[in-house]
């Protein structure tokens, strides 16, 4: 991780950065103290272990905006990697929803692209490909697509938060999977692929994250895949 490659980003940036995608990881209480403790030391001492950090703990959107600036493309490209962390274990909860409004809010980015996440967190079970047979209206259907080209348009820039995103979005599907009890198979669980409509963008920033890694930065990705 010796990445001589010159980030657009200065280190106090980065460092409000990855606290940011830590609060969003955070949020919906599947971490305990030991494990968020255990994520936070990969952060600080694996994946950006240059950054000196003040603390590792949760930042509030005022103070992220205070180092991104509102309105900026870091502010945008730190809200399109949050999303993506949000999404990243298949599920979008309340709780997710409310900070990534806030961030969205304070950062001054557009809140409507936050609308199709909503809807998938009302109606979960509407949400399937193909997208035109879910039930959702014309306009619902063009937020989505909206929202797909958006996360698209993330370009990885930085080594730290590509290390990040590898760690954080999954290799493979994580939701398809059989479970047996007593030997037999009671219930099949589909992949995520087949039921959230932003997987392609999830699969396409981890390639991109892991190609910027190896073509950019000349790292070993192995331990990624």
């Amino acid at each position: 991780m010796t990445s001589t490659v010159q980030s657009p980003y200065s280190n106090e940036q980065i460092a409000a950065w990855l606290r940011g995608l830590l609060t969003i990881a955070w949020a919906d209480g599947d971490f305990d103290v030991q494990e968020q403790e255990l994520i936070a030391s990969i952060t600080k001492n694996e994946l950006a272990p240059k950054i000196k950090f003040d603390s590792l703990e949760i930042i509030t959107p005022e103070e992220l905006a205070a180092v991104l600036g509102k309105g900026t493309p870091a502010a945008e490209n730190f809200l399109r990697t949050a999303v993506m962390v949000a999404i990243a274990d298949g599920t979008y909860s309340p709780s997710e929803d409310e900070i990534l409004q806030q961030f969205c809010q304070t950062l001054e980015q557009p809140e409507n692209l936050l609308e199709a996440l909503r809807h998938t967190l009302e109606h979960p079970q509407q949400i399937t490909f193909p997208i035109a047979s879910t039930g959702l209206t014309k306009r619902q259907i063009n937020t989505l697509h909206s929202l797909q080209h958006w996360l698209d348009g993330l370009d990885i820039q930085d080594p730290r938060v590509a290390r990040f995103l590898c760690k954080m979005i999954p290799a493979q599907c994580p939701f398809e999977r059989n479970i047996t009890l007593f030997g037999r198979k009671i219930v099949h669980i589909p992949p995520m692929c087949k039921i959230n409509p932003l997987y392609e963008q999830l699969v396409g920033l981890r390639f991109r994250a892991l190609s910027y890694l190896a073509d950019k930065c000349g790292e070993d990705i192995s331990p990624y895949i």
